[in-house]
């Protein structure tokens, strides 16, 4: 009996079994969703990079947030897509390893370049003196590949603690891979999983704790002047909006899958556990298209143009 199990090559995913009726119907709404993730995104990184005016810190990690947008619902919306209309739903354990990583490390990477920019505000608007000399280009570039490099780094150590060759289940009870329910089908414990996973959730705390700081002497810099509290509603409150939303779904998504009750009906579980990767990313690019004026007047000029060419 030990031995078959070692042999597992392959998962089952939970959640569409009861859809079969609606399934064309979610596969269009799915869709439609992912282009309009790609849209808002897309548009965004094209007209920071084409415009010169934009090429500042603010904007370096906004065109950043965007494009990790992009690499996170990839992780998630083709597969899904192709198991609404496939009668299966299955993964390879590499493939549910790689899902999972890209998830994982798109939601870190996600948090550290909001972390980033939350930085950037704060040199901003209570060391503005200092600002060019401390967001040079260079450290700018420092900063971002950071942002990206140590995300990868946690979570391909935490994905080569979830692989085991020993498996007692090949049920994933969610409609995505997940490290942690994979790691809760080992036959054996392993201390790895216990002691990486901590390390980074106290990482992560870490970077919530700065910015609780560092929004702490934003707010107190901003009341000493009119302009200090112009630059806050301006910049602050839309990176404010996308870090409540971005850590609101995260957290309401890991809370329910320690904790949560799965009475809930399958739709209202499946919705729970896509938020992250629905809301966030066509909410994010809206509310920084909208709020700032920069892009929002480069984004009108450019449909204008199209619109005229038409």
């Amino acid at each position: 009996m030990m031995d078959n199990v070692s042999v597992i090559t392959r998962f089952t995913l939970s959640g569409l079994s009861g859809t079969a009726r609606f399934r064309l119907t979610l596969f269009i709404l799915t869709l439609l969703c992912y282009c309009v993730i790609w849209l808002v995104n897309v548009a965004i990184v094209v007209t920071i990079i084409v415009e010169k005016n934009l090429h500042e810190p603010m904007y370096i990690f906004l065109c950043n947030l965007c494009i990790n947008a992009l690499y996170g619902t990839a992780g998630f919306y083709p597969k899904f897509l192709h198991d609404l209309l496939s009668s299966t739903h299955v993964i390879s354990y590499a493939g549910c390893l790689l899902q999972g990583f890209v998830l994982h490390s798109s939601a870190c990477a996600e948090f550290s370049l909001l972390v980033l920019m939350s930085y950037d505000r704060y040199v901003a608007i209570c060391r503005p003196l200092s600002y060019h000399s401390a967001m040079t280009k260079k450290r700018v570039i420092v900063y971002v590949f950071f942002a990206w490099l140590v995300p990868f780094y946690v979570l391909f150590m935490g994905t080569i603690t979830t692989y085991t060759p020993r498996l007692c289940g090949s049920h994933i009870p969610k409609i995505y891979c997940v490290n942690w329910l994979v790691s809760n089908l080992a036959c054996s414990p392993s201390i790895a999983r216990i002691i990486i996973p901590a390390f980074n959730y106290t990482f992560y705390i870490g970077h919530a704790i700065f910015i609780f700081w560092s929004y702490v002497c934003l707010v107190k810099t901003s009341r000493a002047s009119k302009e200090n509290r112009r630059k806050f509603l301006q910049t602050c409150l839309p990176h404010l909006s996308s870090l409540l939303i971005v850590v609101g779904s995260l957290l309401f998504d890991l809370m329910y899958m320690r904790f949560g009750s799965k009475e809930l009906s399958q739709n209202i579980q499946n919705f729970i556990a896509i938020e992250f990767i629905l809301i966030p990313p066509i909410i994010n690019p809206l509310i920084y298209g909208f709020t700032l004026t920069q892009i929002r007047r480069r984004v009108l000029r450019f449909i204008r143009c199209k619109s005229s060419v038409f």
